[in-house]
Parts: C-alpha cells; sequence; structure tokens
C-alpha cells in the first residue's frame, strides 16, 4: 500500500510511519518539522525565506495590522511544487484539521487537489479542531483544556489558537473535510470524548510509540527522589503548570531532606533532556483525561508521569488508578497528596515505573498500532 501522511506535530505521524515500513508499506511524510522540534519529514513545508530577517520583521507588521500570516504564501507554494508527484496513494491521512498550519482560503484549494489525484483521505482528531473546541465550549466535562478560559475569559488572547477553530474560515475547513474524507479517528481519550455519536467517527486508535528506539532504563530510589517540571511557558496555562508549581511549594517544604526539584523554564532540548533523565517523577499536565506525546514517552522511559489518567481512561484500558501513570487533576492537594504517597513509599515508584513502560509495549506498540490503522483505512476506503 502507498500511504501519504500530511503534518507532524507530535512524532504521531513519524511513529506510525516507522510501523507502516516495518509491515513493508511504502510511506511519504509531508510536513514542516513543527518548529524548534524539527521533526522529520519527506517532503519539508516549513517557513525559512520569510524568516530571514528583513522578511520577519514584515511579516510580524503585517500580521499584526491585518491577523493574516504571509508567510502562509510561502508555505502553500512549498506543497503545490511537490503536488505533481503526490498522486495515486491509496491513502492520504491527515494530522488533524489544520494539517498545513496555513489559512483555510489557501489550505482548501490545495487539499482539493489532493483529494482529486488520490483515492482515500482519511481525518485525524488529533489536537485542536472545530468538533473538540465546540464541545468543550459547553463545559459539560468536569475539566479540559478550555477550562482556564471559560474560567477567566480576559484569558482570550492566549486562547487565540484554540478559538480559531470555531470562527467561520476554519469551520468551513471542518466542513469541507468532514464532507470529502472517508472519517475521523481519534488518536486519544480528549479526542474520541466529543467525537462519540458522530456520524463521521471511526475510533479511537492509540498514539503510537516507537519503543524500539526509547530506552527504558529501570529506576533506582538510592538517595532523594527527583521530580521534574519542564513549563513552556507558551502552553503553561493550558497544562495548568501552576497547580503544579504551587503543589511542588509545600512538598518542598516538608521534604526537603527525600526529594530535589528540578523546575526549567523553556530549556533547549539538549539541556531539557538531561535533567529529565535524572527524574524519578515527571509532572506533565492536569486538563486532560489522556497522555500526550510528551507523557508517552517519559512513561516508556519508565518514569513516573502526573498526567491525564481519567476515569474514562482506566476503563477503557480496564486499568486501576495511578497504577500505569499518575491521574493529575487541577487539584493542589490532590497533587501533593499523590506526590507525599510516592515519596513515602519509593517501592511504588518503582512499581508503577515498570507498569508504564509495559503498558506502552502493550497498548502504544507502533507496529501493532499501524496494524490497527491498516485495518480502519481498508474497512472504510471509498475505493
Amino acid at each position: 500500500m502507498q500511504i501519504l501522511l500530511i503534518g507532524e506535530f507530535s512524532r504521531l505521524h513519524n511513529s506510525l510511519k516507522e510501523g507502516l515500513e516495518h509491515l513493508g508499506h511504502e510511506v511519504i511524510l509531508v510536513g514542516n518539522g513543527d518548529l524548534f522540534k524539527k521533526f522529520p519529514v519527506d517532503i519539508n513545508i516549513e517557513i525559512s525565506t520569510f524568516n530571514k530577517p528583513f522578511l520577519l520583521f514584515i511579516r510580524k507588521a503585517i500580521h499584526k495590522i491585518t491577523n493574516f500570516d504571509i508567510a502562509d504564501f510561502e508555505v502553500a507554494y512549498k506543497l503545490k511544487k511537490n503536488l505533481k508527484t503526490l498522486h495515486d496513494f491509496d491513502v492520504v491521512q491527515l494530522i488533524n484539521e489544520d494539517a498545513l498550519s496555513i489559512h483555510p482560503k489557501l489550505q482548501i484549494p490545495l487539499l482539493k487537489t489532493l483529494i482529486k489525484q488520490n483515492k482515500n483521505m482519511f481525518l485525524l482528531s488529533c489536537g485542536d479542531d472545530y468538533t473538540n473546541i465546540s464541545f468543550y465550549l459547553k463545559n459539560k466535562e468536569n475539566y479540559s483544556i478550555l477550562t482556564p478560559y471559560l474560567e477567566n475569559t480576559s484569558l482570550k488572547k492566549e486562547f487565540s489558537y484554540c478559538l480559531k477553530y470555531v470562527s467561520p474560515p476554519y469551520k468551513k475547513l471542518h466542513d469541507f473535510l468532514y464532507k470529502n474524507s472517508c472519517g475521523v479517528i481519534a488518536s486519544d481519550m480528549d479526542y474520541h470524548i466529543p467525537l462519540k455519536n458522530n456520524k463521521s467517527y471511526l475510533g479511537l486508535i492509540p498514539n503510537p510509540v516507537n519503543t524500539d528506539k526509547i530506552a527504558y532504563n529501570p529506576l533506582q530510589v538510592d538517595s532523594k527522589i527527583h521530580i521534574f517540571h519542564g513549563v513552556n511557558t507558551l502552553s503553561e496555562i493550558k497544562k495548568g503548570s501552576q497547580f503544579f508549581k504551587d503543589a511542588l511549594e509545600i512538598i518542598k517544604e516538608k521534604y526537603s531532606d527525600k526529594v530535589a526539584i528540578h523546575t526549567t523554564f523553556n530549556l533547549p532540548y539538549k539541556e531539557y533532556i538531561n535533567v529529565y533523565n535524572l527524574a524519578h517523577i515527571v509532572l506533565d499536565q492536569v486538563y486532560s483525561y489522556d497522555q500526550g506525546y510528551n507523557a508517552l514517552e517519559a512513561m516508556a522511559k519508565g518514569k513516573v508521569v502526573f498526567t491525564g489518567a481519567e476515569k474514562e481512561w482506566q476503563n477503557y484500558y480496564k486499568i486501576d488508578e495511578d497504577s500505569v501513570a499518575i491521574n493529575a487533576s487541577p487539584n493542589i492537594s490532590s497533587i501533593v497528596e499523590k506526590l507525599e504517597w510516592l515519596i513515602e513509599n519509593p517501592n511504588k515508584i518503582l512499581e508503577i515505573s515498570n507498569n508504564a513502560r509495559a503498558f506502552i509495549e502493550k497498548e502504544h506498540n507502533y507496529i501493532l498500532i499501524a496494524k490497527k490503522y491498516l485495518q480502519v483505512w481498508e474497512l472504510s476506503s471509498k475505493s
């Protein structure tokens, strides 16, 4: 089978590609590397010309006045140049509704061409999109990534990226994709919940993780327990970082002789990973029901991760609470209590570490996940 994967924001498509290629399929990945993350792609459509100093100045000025990024034209041009080679694929899959990360007016014509010259297009619900942002704006769940905004609408600017998906241009893109795709696949529970009962929904396929590339180093608790909280200031509100900061202040005061706390801000990757590798416990996020890619990779390494692991997730995978990952809710007392439990019972850290790696190998193995994608694609193809 020939497969075209469009977009890469987390390593999902890279891991899926590795699984598909292991099974003998031909895969091409198109993407922009996702800024500083620089994920590998076969066809690179990243912004380069408009990031040169003088043009970047003009780009920012125009964006400030019009709210339009002229660099979108560069991305559109680069993809258009490659369109003549991107034909006759059995499957085209978009990483999410904004797979090209350009304005819908530029994106829709390019997608029309891709659809016309290939066989079947599938859409992932992975990250923000019209369906899940609309759903979480209704505030029916206990919490979501939009909870900080719903509790304080003065944060609208900080949530402009999420809220753009319910604007008229992105609603038009959403409608176009649902009309022209074979269906939508959710990558985790946070996207599965809003899609329930949607007639285009094809089901949840967990994130693929290439455990062959992630070494598992069994944890040892010889002296102090190392707790790591890596803060990205661009997303700290959405991840609920303040809950972790406040909880760590309490832990630091009570257990200064038993823990070493490492809180970092926007570290370059090489420095970040050195601190991260020391950790027994990693604090990820509180406003989720399932694990994102950062949490999954940490679990694959055997870290005890505070992240989304809600009842819905526990029921889906049929596992006990806090046995594989620690369910972190937006509640300081709850986070403190769970940290105390681990500090006072270090054997639990070793147990959860082993369970975490075993869980990733069982439920997120990249080859098994690739097989699940193939099955869904084959069952749902129009041709």
